[in-house]
């Protein structure tokens, strides 16, 4: 055994391209799918939004994925450590990544907690006739926007539960935890998701609702802000950009049908997210009908839609229980495959750059996490911080590194080329000068279209009107504070065992392989 097939063998891997696509599929279907695909759709020409978001899936989101598994699956190793194998001078920028992952899984731990908590309270209905009054006051005890330490019980023991949940799967490993989380939870989540959206559809309204969501206003294809929400809502959904495909791609054999693989996910995501509109307009078409009020009224995205009109839905509709249970039962499912691949970006790079073992570098990573976690988000003020982190974690994290990235890997480094080559090696897909183009100019020139025009409108009008040292500390600090820890982690030196030179490009068959 070679010395880097041993350390392969040491940082673990998925048993099969079938394990690794579930996995890859678990982190992309997380919680925007079911909660901001279908109100961006509305919004921005219903049907006929259907055409920008196919072209940005074809010319933006599966290029990048592509780009994304190229580089993990040469380079071998975490972000970081495939980044500097690509080129050493990019290997901050995996840093990045890995401090935005950081980031997002502390927040995203406290919607999934969420989500358990409302799974039992849809049985009994528990938030009565004012669902927000509810969401806000009894459950989160939520203040004026502000910074408090005042912890909330009923928040703070689902989010501990959660975090011991993650730890336990990221002691297993790669295989025995993330790959087996994977391959029981994402056909869960498409058995419940799929009976809800069944039940939704013989609402009485459901009609009414899809109309609402398909109806095509062909008018809105000339304006340049749909075009830009298809690009956005691509990078937000397909979990590109910041880590997780590298790290997941860093794990399968060297023989494995990456471009194929990535089709696969690619299409499975967004047949989830028309899956997920279709059932959230049919039962929002039956709120509206029983209120009596027009669909555009009861159409909601984010918090609002799951944990305000769904709840208000479930208070309305026939058998109302079961749609509760199913639909926030559907949350936690996604969340939790979207959060043990955030927190394994994590994980890896530490393992690569410290050369730890897998049991310390989770122990390392999660308690941290858990304890900042259940600090901030465990508390009166949770909420608050928790919407601003993760606007501006989106768009000048995510957005932002994946037109750096890009860039950086075309340009600075000049290797793509060789991650062509690489892909092409064992892909069914072959990439040519189309993928050159589109990785290297035309898409970070897309992508960079959409952070001005945020940027635009977040240095217009303070985010929802928080106070500005709010946005300054958990908005703008949090995200420059990210670059500054990825500039630092680089002055780390790696263990003297772990090599920067990317493996062998033309490996011996792996005969641990499975073909499917």
């Amino acid at each position: 055994m070679t010395d880097a097939t041993a350390a392969e063998s040491h940082r673990g891997a998925f048993s099969s391209r079938k394990v690794f696509i579930l996995a890859a599929v678990g982190s992309a279907v997380g919680l925007g799918n079911i909660w901001r695909f279908p109100y961006v759709a509305y919004e921005n020409g219903g049907g006929a939004f259907v055409l920008p978001y196919l072209v940005a899936l074809l010319t933006a989101g599966i290029p990048f994925l592509l780009l994304d598994y190229a580089l993990g699956h040469r380079g071998r190793g975490s972000a970081p450590l495939s980044f500097a194998r690509t080129d050493r001078r990019t290997e901050w920028i995996g840093w990045w990544q890995v401090g935005i992952c950081f980031v997002i899984a502390v927040y995203y731990a406290a919607v999934i907690a969420w989500a358990v908590r409302y799974t039992g309270f849809s049985l009994g209905k528990v938030w009565g006739d004012a669902p927000e009054e509810f969401l806000f006051g009894s459950f989160l005890q939520a203040g004026d926007p502000g910074v408090s330490l005042d912890l909330v019980p009923g928040v703070l023991v689902p989010l501990a539960l959660v975090w011991a949940a993650v730890l336990a799967v990221m002691v297993l490993g790669v295989q025995k935890g993330i790959g087996a989380t994977a391959v029981v939870f994402i056909p869960v989540l498409v058995l419940a998701f799929g009976a809800l959206v069944v039940r939704a559809l013989f609402l009485p309204g459901a009609g009414a609702g899809l109309d609402a969501l398909f109806s095509p206003d062909w008018a809105a294809l000339g304006h340049a802000s749909v075009w830009a929400a298809a690009f956005g809502q691509i990078f937000f959904s397909l979990s590109v950009g910041f880590g997780i495909m590298i790290t997941y791609s860093s794990y399968v054999s060297r023989r494995t049908d990456m471009t194929g693989s990535g089709l696969v996910v690619g299409f499975a995501n967004s047949g989830f997210e028309l899956l997920a509109g279709i059932g959230v307009f049919a039962a929002l078409g039956f709120m509206a009908q029983a209120n009596g009020v027009p669909v555009d009224e009861v159409a909601s995205d984010g918090l609002g839609l799951a944990f305000v009109a769904f709840p208000a839905i479930i208070n309305e509709a026939p058998a109302g229980g079961l749609i509760g249970v199913l639909f926030f039962g559907s949350l936690v499912f996604a969340g939790v495959t979207s959060l043990v691949s955030v927190i394994e970006v994590v994980i890896s790079a530490v393992r690569d750059k410290l050369e730890l073992s897998r049991t310390a570098a989770t122990v390392a990573v999660v308690l941290p996490s858990a304890l900042v976690s259940l600090v901030f988000f465990g508390t009166t003020s949770g909420v608050y911080v928790l919407d601003i982190v993760d606007h501006f974690v989106n768009r000048y994290g995510i957005l932002l590194v994946a037109v750096v990235s890009m860039l950086a890997v075309a340009w600075l480094a000049r290797a793509l080329r060789p991650l062509s080559d690489h892909l092409n090696l064992t892909g069914s897909v072959r990439v040519g000068r189309w993928w050159l183009v589109l990785v290297g100019a035309l898409t970070p020139a897309a992508l960079t279209v959409v952070l001005v025009r945020e940027l635009a409108t977040d240095l217009g009008t303070p985010y929802e009107g928080y106070p500005g040292w709010m946005l300054g500390t958990f908005g703008w600090g949090v995200a420059a504070a990210v670059v500054l820890a990825a500039v630092l982690a680089t002055l780390v030196r790696w263990r003297p065992r772990t090599s920067l030179t990317p493996p062998g490009e033309d490996p011996a068959p792996d005969p641990t392989e499975v073909a499917s």
